[in-house]
């Protein structure tokens, strides 16, 4: 079984509870673990993307630091690590051996010519995300179709915030525990945003 080693039992915490965190977000979800020396970059899909151009896509990205220099790239599910996790937190990652498909999976936002939009404070995009679930939660009745739910969070998670970034950005730093600080940075490149804050990032097109 491949393994990666984490700083120490802190960083394992903090891991375990992002994974936790991603998973009520997508409980049938992925996560993309790409390890390159000592850096662990670690990506979930929290909106799925409409259409080719996956408009509304939602990723999030948070990075860690790794004990002993590693290479991988692999998706695995969210589920399936939680389970092997749950035998105990250690600083040991234990990768689970089977690896997922998903149509995010193939789409890589751009590494660099990020430039600088604005900046949103932390209060803000947290408001935002908690009126966008109410939102969807009083727009939702019983019984309606998946074609209609999926149309009715498109249009409040794209809807902007203080006209510099989706709402789906905020929801998404939200739920994953991101909002921390004051304020949000956000950076643009192409059809690309970036919101960026000290526990990680998401990035919406």
């Amino acid at each position: 079984m491949t393994e990666l080693r984490l700083e120490d039992d802190r960083a394992a915490a903090d891991f375990a509870t992002f994974v936790g965190r991603a998973l009520r977000v997508n409980p049938d979800g992925a996560l993309r673990l790409q390890a390159a020396g000592e850096v662990l970059a670690c990506w979930v899909e929290v909106l799925p993307g409409r259409g080719l151009m996956h408009s509304g896509l939602a990723l999030a990205l948070r990075v860690q630091r790794l004990a002993a220099p590693a290479a991988l790239d692999t998706a695995v599910a969210l589920v399936a690590l939680r389970d092997r996790i749950a035998r105990g937190i250690t600083d040991t990652i234990p990768v689970p051996p089977q690896e997922v498909s998903a149509p995010w999976l193939a789409i890589s936002p751009p590494r660099s010519g990020w430039e600088p939009a604005a900046t949103v404070t932390v209060e803000r995009l947290r408001e935002a995300a908690r009126m966008g679930v109410l939102e969807v939660a009083d727009g939702t009745p019983d019984g309606a179709g998946a074609a209609a739910v999926a149309a009715l969070r498109q249009r409040v998670w794209s809807r902007p915030v203080d006209e510099v970034v989706p709402a789906g950005a905020a929801f998404a730093a939200d739920a994953l525990g991101f909002l921390v600080g004051e304020a949000a940075q956000v950076h643009r490149v192409g059809p690309w945003t970036r919101l960026s804050t000290p526990a990680g990032y998401v990035l919406t097109r």
